[in-house]
């Protein structure tokens, strides 16, 4: 995977903290600031740094950490955060606040984790009607709540 890093002070690229993990962490990268603080209900939008380019077929999703969400009720607003591969740019991480205190960003915390997985596109076949399911049009609920 081909990667540009931006204004790091330090070399650290996102990575699988053990053997097994599926997500590599990433790190907030704050040049210039020395930490960004985030309300109780409130978001912020911290940049990685990160530069990638995804091979065709690829997305790169920007999910939370579970240790944040448990600890401090942090975590990625728009989870999971897709990269599409024509993107370029710097990777930012929405951090959204459900705690009660401040939260508070500094430069080279791990903020989120990145995972890559594939995908297929898909062509709409326009018809009249559907095939008949058991569940049928049943949605939220509908298969009982346990």
């Amino acid at each position: 995977m081909k990667v540009k890093v931006v204004n790091k002070s330090t070399n650290d690229l996102p990575k699988y903290e053990t053997e097994m993990s599926a997500g590599m962490d990433v790190r907030a990268n704050l040049p210039g600031v020395e930490e960004v603080i985030i309300e109780p209900g409130r978001s912020a939008l911290i940049k990685t740094g990160i530069h990638v380019s995804l091979p065709e077929g690829m997305e790169l999703q920007v999910r939370p950490r579970s240790g944040l969400a448990y600890k401090n009720m942090v975590t990625v607003l728009n989870s999971p955060g897709t990269v599409d591969g024509d993107f370029c740019g710097d990777i930012g991480v929405i951090l959204i606040n459900h705690g009660t205190s401040n939260f508070i960003v500094k430069h080279g915390d791990r903020i989120a984790q990145f995972v890559f997985a594939k995908y297929e596109k898909a062509d709409w076949d326009v018809v009249e009607e559907l095939d008949e399911t058991e569940r049928g049009e049943g949605g939220f609920g509908s298969t009982g709540v346990k």
